[in-house]
């Protein structure tokens, strides 16, 4: 079973501190996620850019407006994939992700949502 994670961070307490403190928190996170990712549970991580659009759909037009679009203080900052055999297994998974693992996350507001996948289908790159 596949599961999506959706990695969250507070974005104005991130960027309240020093460069040279989140390069380091974010040196800190390189162990955890070579272990998260020696699990062999990881389909795909990835790291989100806060730039965002949004589409939709209005008055038979589609609309595009700049983001992000975010209703509370907190941003999505990750997305990562995992295949597990149940809910139980996969938040052992993601609990070696770093955001669950480094203690100064917390003062981030670093925390792991995780989905069950009803659908997936993979597609290769043509670019």
């Amino acid at each position: 079973m596949k599961f999506v994670c959706l990695g969250y961070l507070d974005p104005a307490k991130m960027d309240a501190r020093p460069k040279e403190e989140i390069d380091a928190v974010m040196q800190a996170c390189q162990p955890h996620l070579e272990r998260f990712y020696n699990s062999g549970r990881v389909v795909i991580d990835a790291g989100l850019s806060p730039d965002t659009k949004c589409l939709r759909r209005q008055n038979e037009k589609v609309i595009v407006t700049d983001g992000p679009f975010v209703e509370s203080k907190e941003m999505i900052g990750s997305v990562f994939l995992i295949e597990a055999r149940d809910m139980e297994e996969a938040v052992e998974i993601a609990s070696l992700h770093p955001t669950t693992q480094i203690a100064s996350g917390e003062q981030f507001g670093w925390r792991v949502e995780i989905r069950p996948i009803h659908y997936y289908k993979p597609f290769e790159s043509k670019l």
